[in-house]
């Protein structure tokens, strides 16, 4: 089974990608590290990318959720049982000051994500756990 996990070294999409990896699925992870934009140098989620790309059957795409021709890529040259989206923007401050980056990420992205889905994985399931 091949998975696809948004947010792949963020909190909820490590935890997917690690239970994922651990049942011997294949693994394809998406995450531009936005966090250490959001929150700084300590919100960084390298390490987590390092170590999840020790895993044989992890792949990762440093790709952000709003680049349609990187993700159309993905879907193009991958084949997916399951989509998990977990990429956000997951901060209130930053929505208050930059309410269309955070619209962009958060209800732009996930629409050309369920596009993508119809178009390239119409019989995956599609787990919606993002903002």
């Amino acid at each position: 089974m091949n998975v696809l996990i948004t947010g792949s070294a963020g909190l909820i999409g490590s935890a997917a990608t690690k239970l994922f990896l651990d049942q011997d699925y294949a693994v394809h992870g998406v995450d531009n590290n936005s966090r250490a934009q959001f929150f700084g140098e300590e919100g960084s989620t390298d390490k987590i990318k390092h170590e999840l790309e020790k895993q044989q059957n992890y792949t990762h795409h440093q790709l952000d959720i709003r680049d349609v021709e990187g993700m159309k890529e993905v879907f193009k040259t991958n084949t997916f049982d399951v989509i998990i989206h977990a990429a956000a923007q997951p901060s209130h401050d930053w929505s208050g000051k930059f309410p269309v980056i955070d619209f962009e990420i958060n209800a732009f992205a996930t629409v050309q994500l369920l596009e993508l889905t119809r178009e390239f994985a119409p019989d995956a399931s599609f787990i919606f756990t993002s903002s």
